[in-house]
Formats: structure tokens, C-alpha cells, sequence
């Protein structure tokens, strides 16, 4: 089950935001729609402000082009190719990590390493976890292509405190339930135990939004 199905059968009052998404949402969460990062960050930021945890599952692009072409971009005959120019999508984990609207929310990230001459995948999900300001950080290692269309998955979930959680491998159905597992070992998974367990409101932002 999802991570907001799990949630809502918990008794959360969920909010799952998803992007290209065609099947229908899970029994008893409320779905908002989005096609753009843009459109993405606006929804988020409005539904953290009310919510007691948000899981940002979703993977957003980091650029979108300046402008957009109402008409089909023709090849030109020199054949030379047409520039592109890309701004900055906004970041939207470490936005509303660092100016948190609801007091005491749980703000939990989604992360895809592999290990390098800087550090191993850990580490590098432990630098990404201050970088953001999130509690948690799900982390996996996606070495070799692992993770991408497999069934299975496996993660490790460090903490703010400086405590982490090891997943261990397993369908992606069941993941989920490890975010509301009340025999976590640091302090922002015992929250969200608690969040999820309880009647709490709750937004999940989902699948990857176009480019833009």
C-alpha cells in the first residue's frame, strides 16, 4: 500500500498531491492535482501549513525552460539546434524545512545516492539531510540501477538527531509501514509513529511532475 493509503488506514486525514499519475487515489485521501514543479510548490506549501507531517516522495525536476513555445519548434535548415535556456525550479524540501509553517511538523525527504570518493551513500544522504533542514531522509542506494523498476527496495533513514533507521529489503508495498513503525530509534521517526497512527493531518506529494 501506498504511503498515504497506509496513513489514511491508520486514521491521518491525508492530502497526497500527484503528478502524471493516472490511477485513482487511495480510499479516504484527499488528491490535488498537479502537471508543473511550479504548481507543485504552491500546493505544498499551502497544504504544510496545516499539516502535522509532510512526506515529499516525489521527485521534481531542479530546472524549467525561461519560455515555452505555444507552436512546434521547426528544425532549422543550417541544422543547427535551438538554445534552450533553463531557470532554477525552487527547492521545495528545503523550503518548507527551513521556515516551517506548523510548529512541531514532521517534515520527512526522499533521497537516491551512490557511494563515491566523497563518502558512501550514508554519508552522502547525511550531508543531503542538514543541506535540506528535513527530520528524515529516506535513503536508497540506487548503485547499478538498483531500486529503478524493481519490485524491491531497500533504505537506511537518518535522522536530524543523528540517529538512523535500516529498512530492510522488501517489496515497496510494504515500505511505507516503516514510517509508522512505533519501534523507531530516533526521536523524528517516533513522531511520525505517532502522526501516522493517529488522527493527524498529513501531505504526501507523489510521482515526478513534468519539467516545468
Amino acid at each position: 500500500m501506498p504511503p498515504a493509503g497506509v496513513a489514511a488506514a491508520r486514521g491521518a486525514e491525508v492530502t497526497l498531491i500527484a503528478a502524471n499519475v493516472a490511477l485513482p487515489g487511495p480510499a479516504g485521501v484527499k488528491v490535488i492535482s498537479v502537471e508543473t514543479t511550479a504548481q507543485l510548490h504552491d500546493a505544498v506549501v499551502s497544504a504544510a501549513a496545516t499539516a502535522d507531517a509532510v512526506v515529499m516522495a516525489a521527485a521534481p525536476a531542479d530546472f524549467r525552460p525561461t519560455s515555452v513555445s505555444d507552436d512546434k519548434i521547426k528544425k532549422a535548415e543550417d541544422g543547427s539546434s535551438p538554445a534552450i535556456e533553463l531557470e532554477q525550479n525552487p527547492d521545495i524540501l528545503k523550503e518548507i524545512s527551513h521556515h516551517r509553517l506548523r510548529e512541531g511538523s514532521v517534515i520527512v525527504g526522499f533521497a537516491a545516492e551512490t557511494g563515491d570518493a566523497t563518502g558512501s551513500v550514508l554519508e552522502l544522504g547525511r550531508a543531503k539531510l542538514a543541506r535540506k533542514g528535513c527530520d528524515l531522509l529516506v535513503v536508497n542506494d540506487v548503485s547499478g540501477g538498483a531500486v529503478f523498476g524493481s519490485p524491491d527496495n531497500e533504505a537506511v533513514i537518518p535522522g536530524a538527531d543523528g540517529g538512523s533507521v535500516d529498512v530492510p529489503r522488501g517489496t515497496k508495498r510494504a515500505r511505507p509501514s516503516h514510517l509508522g513503525r512505533g519501534r523507531a530509534s530516533i526521536r523524528p521517526l517516533r513522531r511520525a509513529s505517532r502522526i501516522v497512527g493517529g488522527r493527524y493531518r498529513g501531505t504526501m506529494p507523489a510521482r515526478d511532475p513534468h519539467g516545468l
